[in-house]
């Protein structure tokens, strides 16, 4: 039985959805994943703007790499289903898709040593 003078402990968690390190792997993850599950980016960058501005300002840059990646490759990818038409749109989505698979890469790389984003706001890798 329980001692009703004691208080309930709040429910233990993995802190994933909290912002930091943990939650930024989980998007970089997510995008990743994106090319096999197609929901999860957009899981993903729900994650990344619920979080931002909410930790230290290196895991922020972190955030803005993520927000841009996100919303850049979706503006590519875009772009490439207007270029289908005249053919070139398959080149050019399997760069934007190679573009996006870098760019995560990166972003897991510095966050795992712990580095920020040296240019967030960069259209480039």
């Amino acid at each position: 039985m329980s001692n009703p003078d004691q208080a309930p402990q709040p429910r233990q968690t993995d802190r994933w959805l909290e912002p930091g390190k943990t939650n930024l792997q989980v998007i970089y993850i997510l995008y990743l994943a994106s090319f096999v599950i197609g929901v999860t980016g957009l899981v993903g960058i729900v994650l990344a703007h619920l979080n931002r501005g909410k930790s230290e300002a290196w895991l922020e840059s972190h955030y803005t790499w993520a927000i841009r990646t996100f919303w850049l490759g979706l503006l590519g990818a875009f772009v490439s289903m207007l270029l289908m038409i005249v053919v070139i749109g398959m080149l050019t989505m399997l760069l934007v898709a190679l573009w996006v698979i870098i760019r995560t890469v990166v972003g897991l790389q510095k966050l795992g040593r712990n580095e920020p984003i040296d240019n967030p706001q960069s259209w480039l890798l």
